[in-house]
Formats: C-alpha cells, sequence, structure tokens
C-alpha cells in the first residue's frame, strides 16, 4: 500500500480528462512522423544495399552486414509505438535507439537534428494524445 503524505494526494490515473478532439488529432499527426522516418529507414536496410547505404554505413563506421538487424530494431521500435498499448515502451525503445544513432553521428562530426527531433516527437505525440502521461507529467498545475 503507498503512503501520501499529508497535503498531496495520488495521482488518479483513471480520471485523467480526456484529451480535445484537436489535441488528440496534433498527437496522432506529431505521432506517426517518427513511426514514418523509422518505417523508410527499416525500409532502406532490407532492400539490397544501394551505393549511398553503403557510403552511409561505412561513413558511420558501421560493417553492412549489420544494416538488416538495424532495420529490424528499428522496425520493432516503430511498431510498438504505434500499437496504443505498448506505446510508452515504443517511445522508450525509440528514445534509446536514438541516442544511439546520435551518439554515432557526433562520433563522426555529423549533425544530429533529424535523430534528436524524432523521439521528441515520439514523446510530444504521446503526451497529446495520452491523458495518463499528462497526469504524470503536468505542464501546469491547477490552484
Amino acid at each position: 500500500m503507498s503512503q501520501v503524505t499529508p497535503g498531496s494526494a495520488p495521482l488518479d490515473y483513471g480520471r485523467a480528462p480526456a484529451p480535445s478532439k484537436g489535441v488528440l488529432w496534433a498527437g496522432r499527426i506529431l505521432g506517426v512522423l517518427p513511426v514514418l522516418a523509422l518505417a523508410m529507414s527499416a525500409v532502406m536496410k532490407f532492400i539490397p544495399p544501394s551505393k549511398e547505404v553503403a557510403e552511409g554505413f561505412e561513413h558511420l563506421g558501421w560493417p553492412l552486414r549489420y544494416a538488416v538487424a538495424l532495420g529490424v530494431v528499428e522496425l520493432s521500435c516503430a511498431l510498438l509505438y504505434a500499437i496504443p498499448r505498448t506505446a510508452v515502451l515504443g517511445a522508450i525503445l525509440v528514445t534509446g535507439y536514438m541516442g544511439g544513432a546520435i551518439a554515432t553521428h557526433v562520433r563522426v562530426g555529423d549533425n544530429f537534428v533529424i535523430q534528436a527531433l524524432i523521439p521528441i516527437l515520439a514523446w510530444l505525440g504521446l503526451f497529446l494524445r495520452d491523458p495518463r502521461l499528462r497526469a504524470l507529467l503536468p505542464l501546469r498545475t491547477r490552484p
């Protein structure tokens, strides 16, 4: 049983207000962007490698033999995030995966803005469409 300190109330996740239709759709639109980006990147790793993909792997210091495995991880993260029941787990995995991508790009001196935006969009989309997450991380409190 959890204890509540005097003057505080436990979070009631079951009673978090549902988002308005506009906020819900904004969350869905923002949430689909990371899914599309990861899915597109994964598909590029499944097809026979083009010259650009091979050069990209070489530039980043990754052997091309890891392409399919990385594609499986990307697609798994995207699918887990796209399914509402596993969206939080998916967002956590997307964040971790993109953290590794950022580290890889920093190591070779490349720009990493896109790699940083993908998890930001994933969490922002989830925050806008999931009232439980908004209850857990309120941006403002009411007096």
